[in-house]
């Protein structure tokens, strides 16, 4: 099993698809990934050499941010948000949408299962 970025990745899978198990690591990345090393992307991850792995690795840890710093950094900007007592903020603060959704109905993920009001009865 092949371990890069503290992440262990399936090895029957294609390099392309496998890469994508790193979090900040999507399709397009993973494919200029494979690009810039010139590793095709319908390769098993399995069929790479240790060669290859390490030019992978290298290139992740060097270029792209992914798992624990990215996970860090996008904490502190909702921290951030939160601290300036700005409406997103605010929003993130009450644990409701955040982007504008509609809430009279809808908003169920993020506010929560509904909880019944007494004496509302119609």
């Amino acid at each position: 099993m092949a371990r890069i970025a503290g992440v262990n990745l399936p090895t029957g899978k294609r390099v392309e698809i496998a890469l994508t198990y790193i979090h900040g690591i999507g399709r397009t990345t993973a494919r200029q990934i494979c690009a810039k090393l010139s590793i095709p992307p319908e390769r098993r991850l399995n069929e790479l050499t240790e060669d290859e792995l390490g030019r992978v690795r290298e290139t992740i840890d060097k270029d792209h941010q992914v798992e624990g710093d990215l996970r860090r950094e996008h904490a502190m900007n909702i921290k951030r948000l939160m601290d300036m007592a700005c409406y997103r903020g605010l929003r993130h603060r009450k644990g409701l949408p955040v982007r504008g959704q509609r809430t009279h109905t809808n908003a169920r993920t993020r506010k929560g299962p509904a909880k019944p009001i007494a004496g509302k009865k119609k």
